[in-house]
């Protein structure tokens, strides 16, 4: 099989990631990374025993490299993701993608234009208790779904952000509520703070309804002792209740509460892997970039209506 040569911008600790699984995958060869560190850039480089660039648009010059993952600051995002499809490279952006849906919106038509794959890091679609969920949702295996809840909390991230919870945890349950209801919602209403003062908002609840009547509940923040990552979706007939971080499902009917045996993955890797597949392959990935923009657009409605104290009236 032949390999995609791959490159990474940015190696915090996500990126270092990247770089691991694409070392690990058979499908891809790590040809390169980028820091602005040098000591980093160099370090990580040494690690996975591949070129160190500190410039992006010098390494993106590097015609070994077919793809790349973005993994830079959050506020960075869009503009290393737009140099490297304006350099012929095939984008995997980490969420939130970009600052504001404009920016997503203007790589979307860069991959477009480019004949190039645009693809947003939402992990969870890989976990396969979420993709059971789903797929119970669509054949109605709990009967009518009446509403779903998701948490995501923890302590505040020891990495400086430069995006609050909304965009930076919350946003991945956003995604997740489109994935599993196959559905947009048409309205937001949101609460958000904070409560260390600190520049961005370190806690938000929101709601998200929908137009025949079922709602969502994403509540996330940095405040709490200990990270806690849950999805429970209410069915009329069963209750589904995933654990994302030891990745056990249960299902709760009537008469019994089963667990469905499913094979730990890691998200990461499936979540690269399939990136490559799309490469070689040729076809739509599961994650694409209107994916993220519609993910942003939610995600500004909610800090809008937290501002306004109001629901706002999502764009059809």
């Amino acid at each position: 099989m032949r390999k995609i040569g791959v490159a990474v911008i940015g190696t915090g600790f996500w990126g270092k990631n990247h770089a691991r699984n694409y070392k690990e995958l058979p499908s891809t060869e790590l040809v390169a990374i980028c820091d602005v560190n040098p000591e980093r850039a160099k370090a990580i480089a040494d690690q996975f025993g591949v070129k160190a660039y500190t410039d992006s648009a010098r390494m993106l010059k590097n015609r070994e490299i077919e793809a790349i993952s973005v993994c830079t600051w959050s506020t960075v995002l869009a503009k290393e993701a737009l140099k490297g499809l304006r350099a012929g490279k095939h984008v995997l952006v980490e969420k939130p993608m970009a600052t504001n849906a404009k920016q997503a919106e203007k790589l979307c038509e860069a991959a477009q234009q480019n004949n190039l794959i645009l693809t947003v890091g939402f992990l969870m679609r890989f976990i396969p208790g979420l993709q059971i969920i789903r797929d119970a949702i669509e054949k109605r295996r709990i009967g009518e779904l009446v509403c779903a809840n998701a948490k995501r909390v923890s302590q505040w991230p020891d990495r400086i952000g430069d995006v609050g919870v909304v965009k930076d945890t919350a946003i991945h349950d956003i995604d997740v509520m489109r994935f599993i209801s196959q559905q947009d919602p048409v309205t937001v209403y949101a609460k958000m703070g904070s409560m260390t003062h600190r520049k961005f908002e370190d806690y938000a609840q929101l709601m998200l309804t929908y137009q025949n009547g079922q709602s969502a509940f994403i509540e996330s923040n940095w405040l709490t002792p200990y990270k806690t990552r849950t999805l429970t979706v209410t069915g009329s007939d069963a209750i589904m209740r995933l654990d994302y971080i030891s990745q056990d499902l249960w299902i709760e009917q009537r008469s019994e509460t089963v667990q469905p045996r499913c094979a730990f993955q890691e998200p990461l890797k499936c979540e690269l892997q399939h990136f490559a597949e799309c490469i070689l392959e040729n076809k739509k990935p599961l994650i694409t970039g209107e994916d993220g923009v519609k993910a942003l657009e939610i995600a500004e409605a909610a800090m809008q209506s937290s501002a306004k104290n109001r629901a706002i009236n999502l764009k059809k």
